[in-house]
């Protein structure tokens, strides 16, 4: 199914859907393509393979809403459906804040190229895909006998959406997504079995390369491993590397949003325009980034994205509303979900961070916690490798941190150099002073 076929496709749903008794009408007709191989200790495990076409309708009637998906994209199926669908609806409740945005938020910029899409995603060949999970778990598995298990993975995808709403939107896209990761796990002479993993990921198959130093990295993160102690619980300093920093930025994220803000479940209720973390930290929702992987020029609801700052050197600057909670918290409507997310960086490394490190942890990942989302406290295990003097003295796990939200981050003291290239929270590592950590 064509592009053009798919946009047919969505306006003769539109069409009978407001036949049928609808107020208004979304439909989204998206195919997508996804393949995957793995392989372990020298075998493949995994190869898979999926592809489908499937409609999504949303049903706006009388003040009432429902959402509705099928495969079956025959017009004569699509008609019955589209029927009972708006039928189902009569029988919800009224919700008198139900409706598609208004048309003057959806003039997108159809002068941006996003560059999410790669034209010879269809050259790559079954046996490349194999090639590359095949020779890295290879490559992995012989640099040392102290490996005990390797697994190698190879994935891509290439996706195709349109979105009409019956009140004057219609936009389309495409995009593909080509990554690779290896994971390893090593011997411990205590009997432990620590592993870790390296991944990197594009928009274009071209850039999948270099590819040895992934095994190399993640058995180097896996040894590093080897000997992890807790130490005793105290206040101390912190720096979290940009992988695992994703754990601290959802605390700070779900307050931010529309159904959060309007359940009264926020920290950050009524503080727009308050400063309320450090002067380091700026982070800005670009959804124009060339390549990015959250890339968009409409969102869900099909509002034009516009690039914005959430926070700007420690005062909040945005909430994410999209355009339902707009209406019941009687605010302007931003969008209901980031896109990329970039940060003000520094112009230091981790590495040069830690040398300025009296005594504190460099935080590799988080294990498991919670954070409030009213009441902004959290608390999270972590795993890493416990610093003195500068110097890393030896790893560390099965420790905890805690604090609030609004507290740790007023203590930012340093943003590293380091933004993370293979997600879209494109985070740099932080340094923190001053935090509470829990040992022995």
């Amino acid at each position: 199914m064509s592009k053009y076929d798919k946009i047919e496709l969505a306006r003769w749903v539109v069409k009978k859907g407001k036949q049928a008794g609808a107020d208004d009408i979304s439909v989204d007709v998206i195919k997508d393509r996804s393949i995957s191989v793995d392989f372990r200790d020298g075998k493949m495990e995994e190869l898979k393979e999926s592809s489908q076409n499937y409609l999504s309708l949303s049903v706006y009637a009388d003040h009432r809403y429902t959402s509705h998906t099928t495969c079956d994209l025959n017009k004569d199926s699509l008609e019955k459906f589209i029927s009972e669908a708006v039928a189902m609806t009569g029988y919800l409740n009224e919700d008198p804040y139900r409706s598609l945005p208004d048309p003057k938020y959806y003039k997108i910029r159809n002068d941006i190229d996003l560059g999410i899409h790669d034209d010879h995603y269809y050259d790559v060949t079954s046996e490349q895909r194999v090639k590359i999970a095949r020779d890295l778990e290879a490559a992995t598995s012989a640099l040392s006998d102290k490996i005990v298990t390797c697994n190698a993975s190879y994935s891509d995808s290439r996706a195709e959406f349109v979105k009409i709403n019956s009140n004057g939107f219609e936009g389309e896209r495409q995009s593909t997504y080509f990554g690779v990761g290896v994971e390893t796990t090593v011997k411990d002479v205590h009997g432990g079995r620590p592993g870790d993993y390296d991944y990197i990921g594009s928009r274009f198959f071209k850039d999948i390369s270099s590819l040895e130093r992934l095994g190399r990295t993640a058995f180097k993160r896996a040894m590093q491993k080897i000997g992890q102690k807790k130490i005793e619980s105290g206040v101390y300093d912190m720096i979290v590397e940009n992988r695992a920093l994703t754990t601290m930025l959802a605390g700070i994220r779900y307050p931010l949003t529309g159904s959060y803000l309007y359940r009264k479940n926020s920290c950050f209720e009524n503080k727009l325009g308050e400063k309320i973390a450090s002067g380091k930290l700026t982070i800005i929702d670009d959804p124009y980034l060339k390549a990015g992987f959250s890339s968009q020029l409409y969102d869900n609801d099909g509002m034009a994205t516009k690039k914005r700052a959430l926070f700007e050197k420690g005062v909040l600057k945005s909430y994410l509303i999209d355009w339902y909670y707009s209406r019941k918290l009687n605010m302007e409507p931003t969008t209901g979900s980031e896109s990329n997310i970039t940060f003000a960086l520094g112009s230091r490394s981790p590495e040069e961070m830690i040398r300025d490190v009296k005594q504190g942890i460099f935080v590799t990942q988080f294990v498991g916690g919670n954070s409030n989302s009213l009441t902004g406290d959290f608390s999270y295990g972590i795993v890493g490798l416990y610093v003195k003097d500068g110097e890393i003295v030896h790893p560390v796990n099965e420790m905890n941190i805690s604090g609030n939200i609004m507290e740790i981050w007023k203590n930012l003291a340093e943003v590293g150099n380091d933004p993370y290239q293979y997600s879209s929270i494109m985070r740099p590592s932080m340094y923190f002073k001053d935090v509470h950590f829990s040992g022995i």
